[in-house]
């Protein structure tokens, strides 16, 4: 059996350096094949692979072609029974890929499936998720957020209330960690490039559900993420990209199965959301600027 591991990295060298030590470990006995596609890093990442790690497939980007493009390089090299998407700013636990793919064994009716990921305090990260809806977009990651942090469609969406224990069916899970299985990428095809960042997991497993394959989340393979690494170098950049993805999955999913006299409004709906991520994004830079100071004696305007 052969799992095919791709990573895409963007000026996280030593994130992707402990990420490709783990791996050994973490695969145990399973036979792995590792792609590194580099997004045109200029903080020495292809030089440190292609040193330090001889066994790793290097594919170099010109440019940064996005998550999805980037992906889709190196799934079209691999050779494995299933294919995984890991974040560079990822450490993978021992025995966990070897999990991963039992699991998948056990289940074929799983075309995608997903571990359990924690945080890099080792607190759960919710991964799992039901698949979005338009009021839980308004709450997440928003100031209404912060004023109903108890929101039931963003517990829903997150599936707080799972005690994250079982093998369970879930809507989506994260590309920071999802294994694929090769007749299932074969039947849905690759990702879809029109995602620059973000949403294209999403995607990809609401098709693989169209496709009559289930999405299962497997809590006994354990992987730490430390969310950001690379979009928290252009946050208002990312936050852009992101809700762009968001209207491309709502036109491309949501919107024919949508009343014609209201299709627009949740587009609508979503460029207010950007607009009050990016207040609150900005809020948190200007505070967070002017504690910097503070602590260096300087005056706070």
């Amino acid at each position: 059996m052969l799992l095919s591991i791709c990573i895409v990295n963007w000026n996280t060298r030593e994130d992707l350096r402990r990420c490709l030590d783990s791996l050994a470990a973490g695969a145990g006995a399973l036979e792995i094949e590792v792609f590194v596609v580099d997004n045109a890093s200029d903080d020495g990442s292809p030089a440190m692979v292609e040193r330090d790690f001889p066994q790793v497939r290097l594919l170099r980007n010109p440019s940064n072609t996005g998550f999805a493009h980037a992906n889709n390089q190196a799934i079209r090299q691999c050779r494995g029974d299933y294919v995984l998407l890991l974040n560079s700013d990822t450490l993978v636990s021992p025995g966990t890929l070897a999990v991963l793919v039992v699991g998948m064994e056990a289940h074929p009716e799983a075309g995608i499936g997903g571990p359990k990921l924690l945080n890099g305090d080792g607190s759960l990260q919710y991964s799992c998720r039901r698949f979005p809806t338009f009021t839980a977009g308004i709450f997440r990651n928003s100031a209404f957020g912060q004023w109903f942090s108890r929101n039931k469609k963003v517990r829903d969406y997150l599936m707080t209330d799972f005690d994250h224990a079982s093998i369970a069916e879930v809507d989506w899970v994260s590309g920071a960690a999802l294994c694929i299985r090769r007749a299932a990428l074969e039947r849905i095809g690759l990702l879809d490039e029109r995602y620059f960042m973000y949403c294209e997991d999403v995607d990809w497993c609401y098709t693989v559900g169209q496709a009559g394959w289930k999405v299962l989340y497997f809590p006994e393979a354990v992987i730490t993420h430390i969310i950001g690494r690379s979009s928290d170098l252009v946050v208002e950049k990312m936050v852009r990209a992101h809700h762009r993805s968001m209207r491309l999955f709502y036109w491309k999913h949501y919107a024919p199965k949508t009343f014609p006299l209201i299709r627009w409004l949740p587009p609508l709906g979503i460029r207010v959301r950007l607009q009050l991520v990016l207040w609150s994004k900005r809020r948190e830079a200007r505070h967070g600027k002017r504690t910097a100071e503070g602590r260096q004696g300087s005056p706070v305007s």
